[in-house]
C-alpha cells in the first residue's frame, strides 16, 4: 500500500514537472526568446535586479509559412498563434 502511494507521488510529481515545463515553453515561444535569456530574466526579476527582455528576430525563411503555403492542418499562413500563460 505504502508503495503504491509512493509511485502515484511519483507520477505526479513527474506530470507537475512537465506540466510547467510547457509552461515555459509556450512563454518562450509566445515572447520569442531564448530559454537560457528567459531563466536569466526571471532571475534578475525575483532578485529585484532591473531587466529587460530582448526579443531576437528567428530565421524563418525555410519555413512553409514563410513562403506563403497553408499547413496540412489547414490553416493559412497569415493566422498567428498566441500562447498566453
Amino acid at each position: 500500500m505504502k508503495e503504491d502511494y509512493e509511485t502515484e507521488e511519483r507520477k505526479q510529481a513527474a506530470a507537475d514537472v512537465l506540466f510547467n515545463y510547457s509552461k515555459f515553453v509556450a512563454a518562450c515561444i509566445g515572447n520569442r526568446v531564448r530559454p537560457c535569456d528567459l531563466r536569466m530574466h526571471l532571475m534578475k526579476e525575483i532578485s529585484g535586479i532591473p531587466t529587460s527582455l530582448k526579443q531576437e528576430s528567428f530565421p524563418v525563411a525555410a519555413s512553409p509559412a514563410a513562403m506563403g503555403d497553408s499547413s496540412s492542418s489547414g490553416t493559412s499562413s497569415g493566422s498567428k498563434i498566441v500562447y498566453s500563460i
